[in-house]
């Protein structure tokens, strides 16, 4: 397993919620590691449970049709709750793999839960940005004027959704950030956690006065919002795995994604350019060196493992 530095770990807040999957949420899912005979895939909560489905399904029938023996009865596709909850069922072994944010893997790995596999490519890059945002033709116009506002945020464990939309208000004003990702207390401004669709459509419809969100959720509502502050050269979202499978069982999963068809993106109807296109085109191998840019800032914020403990 990856080195991994002792910085966070999830428990608290982040992970009090379960997976949700058809019939709704739930504490538990799964079942053994899928040489055992199933595979289940999280599914993070960055959109809507059931677009997400749409956009997923053909990643599905890959690793169906490259991974022996698994059959279409034996995958579980399922949405999490929160990112906290994807990591908790990597570690007890009840999922396999999961596509999750930056922050929650590099939190994964250093509280050995997760093993990181694959960075995902999008938009051109390999990084992405993060926004504070606000209606168009509001009065907050940098980061110093969210004093006493309402502020919604992604996930607590999001990194382009709440740790550096937080980390860009500590380096620019002198406003207290909240005691722990996820609670309002400690904060002079407003702080609420959902997801980085919900905290845009929030903005946007002029619901909260502003919001984090990470790059692809502020080009949702780009007519309707106006940039506050924004922080570039995040590294893109990783895919990961449970430290419960093998390394042998863990590169027939790599090699599923990296060898797959461009149809592989193109969403549950096949065509490329539509809705429920996946938001990524492209993978390559990753380790936990890529995402050091994101421990770093988590430690330059003082959110150490007491957060989370």
């Amino acid at each position: 397993m990856e080195s991994r530095r002792n910085f966070l770990k999830a428990a608290g807040a982040a992970t009090t919620a379960g997976m949700v999957g058809t019939a709704g949420c739930i504490g538990s899912f799964g079942g053994d590691p899928y040489v055992d005979g199933t595979l289940t895939f999280l599914m993070s909560p960055t959109e809507p449970q059931d677009q997400m489905r749409d956009q997923y399904s053909p990643i599905g029938e890959r690793l169906v049709s490259h991974i022996d023996p698994i059959s279409e009865d034996d995958l579980e596709m399922r949405y999490a709750a929160n990112y906290g909850a994807t990591l908790e069922g990597l570690n007890s072994g009840t999922a396999d793999v999961a596509e999750t944010g930056p922050f929650a893997a590099a939190l994964g790995v250093n509280s050995g839960k997760v093993d990181l596999i694959l960075q995902r490519y999008a938009y051109g890059g390999w990084e992405y940005s993060s926004f504070i945002v606000a209606p168009q033709g509001s009065d907050i116009t940098e980061p110093a004027d969210l004093e006493g506002k309402d502020v919604a945020f992604a996930d607590p464990l999001s990194a382009s959704g709440s740790l550096y939309p937080l980390a860009m208000i500590k380096e620019d004003t002198d406003l207290s950030l909240p005691d722990e990702p996820g609670s309002p207390e400690g904060a002079d401004f407003n702080p609420q956690w959902s997801t980085h669709i919900e905290a845009s459509n929030a903005a946007a419809n002029e619901q909260v006065d502003a919001a984090g969100v990470g790059d692809f959720a502020y080009f949702a509502n780009e007519d309707k919002l106006q940039v506050v502050a924004e922080r570039s050269g995040i590294p893109r979202a990783p895919i990961v795995a449970s430290p419960e499978l093998s390394d042998s069982e863990k590169e027939k999963i790599i090699t599923a994604f990296t060898e797959a068809p461009d149809t592989m993106y193109y969403g549950a109807d096949g065509t490329e350019g539509n809705d429920d296109d996946v938001w990524f085109d492209d993978v390559r191998r990753t380790d936990i060196d890529t995402y050091q840019p994101v421990i770093d800032t988590a430690e330059n914020l003082g959110y150490g493992e007491e957060i989370f403990g």
